[in-house]
């Protein structure tokens, strides 16, 4: 079931960001510009030596360059950029879903790396590493002042490379030094567990691995629950950015017995991919219920998307990101890449969500914790400056709170569903109804 295409990534801003990668010779040339673009070209080349020659201090001549190309790009939409070849080599290892790494999850906290997890039977948890510790040095270089990236860049590397981090644990008087030794690291994309008689999926990005990562999880739970005794499963898309284009159609495609996916249409009108369901219900009919918030994008609402026109599932929670174009990765000379917006996507109703969003057939809000009350945490395309104007926005734009509560036992989206399988709930939009499916005619 999982289909070759050219790499398409469909992501939000604040992650993965929706592409399509295309092979060749860097640098094959377009349409000629006018000779009025010309003369532009050649003021920006004179202003450029002007700049090199004059500046009260020397700049820095590859910045000037990369600037200007970036500031030509954001002025198209926020989701088209140049990549450096650093950029480009981590955008590959994000998509490839695995890296030679420690098998930690990290972020920034007091000017420290703080351990989130250590990913299970990865060189992290076999040393010792646990969730809470800080990280102070890296090889006995100082954390302090470096950004979360530069960190992270550091703790990858080669496999079978020693790293030594030096820990700060609470309720301990001292530094702890932990040498580890880097491996490959895979990335699980899918996150799964059984709710007593309920599947629970949770995909936090749309990678290489995604699919092959739900086989395996529906495979589990269905080793853990007897199918008589399976109420149904939760899809969990919120805070997803979104991933591989051709993930998120394999991904659809795992729950649909037919018809099309999603299709994708670009500047020429003759432009049109369609991409459509194969034969085969991975859960054998089972009733499906898909979670979605404001950090639901792209390849997320795709999957959404697809399964809410063909009335496969009930689609719960908030109104999705509403990213709804796809972007290019051009290879460059050097390694680097250009992301260059070239299409847009379009549901199977023929519904284009960007600036719109999925808005779900049940609502359901999450309260947010006293923390974050007062604070604004919703994410959507449209409050973006310079994005796309979608067909379909409207004044009330797209997205909506992007906030998922670390306890399960917090989390009323998930309750939601999880009764609504079980029967305490009941609503009119669950379960579906196949027969009132909407289609693109």
């Amino acid at each position: 079931m999982v289909r070759k295409v050219s790499l398409l990534l469909a992501g939000a801003l604040m992650g993965a960001s929706a592409m399509s990668l295309v092979y060749g010779a860097p640098g094959s040339t377009a349409n000629a510009a006018g000779s009025d673009t010309y003369k532009q070209l050649a003021i920006f080349g004179d202003i450029f030596e002007r700049v090199r020659a004059q500046y009260v201090t020397p700049p820095d001549e590859k910045s000037l360059v990369e600037n200007a190309i970036n500031g030509m790009l954001t002025s198209l939409d926020p989701h088209s950029s140049y990549m450096n070849p650093e950029a480009a080599k981590d955008m590959r290892v994000q998509t490839k879903g695995e890296f030679g790494g420690l098998g930690i999850e990290v972020t920034m906290e007091n000017e420290l790396v703080k351990v989130i997890t250590p990913i299970d039977d990865t060189p992290a948890a076999k040393a010792g590493v646990r969730a809470g510790d800080y990280i102070a040095q890296i090889d006995g270089e100082e954390v302090r002042g470096l950004t979360l990236n530069d960190a992270v860049e550091k703790m990858r590397g080669l496999v079978n490379t020693p790293i030594k981090l030096t820990i700060l644990r609470e309720g301990s008087d001292k530094p702890i030094d932990i040498t580890v030794v880097r491996d490959i690291i895979k990335v699980k994309a899918v996150k799964y567990r059984v709710e007593d008689d309920v599947g629970y999926m949770k995909i936090t990005s749309f990678t290489e691995k995604t699919y092959d990562d739900l086989e395996d999880a529906i495979a589990k739970i269905k080793e853990q629950v007897p199918d008589d005794k399976l109420k149904g499963y939760v899809l969990d898309l919120r805070l997803n950015p979104g991933g591989l284009l051709d993930q998120a159609v394999s991904v659809s495609d795992a729950f649909l017995d037919r018809g099309e996916i999603v299709s994708t249409r670009g500047r020429d009108p003759k432009d049109v991919s369609r991409f459509d369901a194969r034969a085969g219900d991975d859960i054998d009919g089972k009733p499906l219920i898909v979670l979605v918030n404001g950090g639901s994008a792209s390849a997320s609402e795709i999957v959404a998307g697809a399964l809410q026109d063909h009335r496969r599932a009930t689609v719960l929670g908030t109104t999705s990101f509403g990213k709804g174009s796809v972007q290019t990765i051009i290879p460059l000379s050097e390694n680097g890449a250009l992301r260059l917006t070239t299409a847009l996507y379009y549901t199977p109703a023929g519904k284009s969500i960007q600036g719109k969003g999925i808005s779900p057939d049940i609502k359901v809000e999450q309260p947010l914790p006293e923390d974050l009350e007062g604070r604004d945490v919703t994410r959507g395309e449209s409050d973006l400056k310079g994005h796309i104007k979608g067909v379909e926005e409207s004044d009330e734009g797209s997205g909506s709170a992007a906030y998922v509560p670390p306890d399960p036992k917090d989390d009323v989206q998930l309750g939601y569903a999880l009764d609504l399988l079980r029967g305490v709930k009941t609503n009119p939009a669950f379960p579906p109804n196949p027969d009132k499916a909407v289609m693109n005619q």
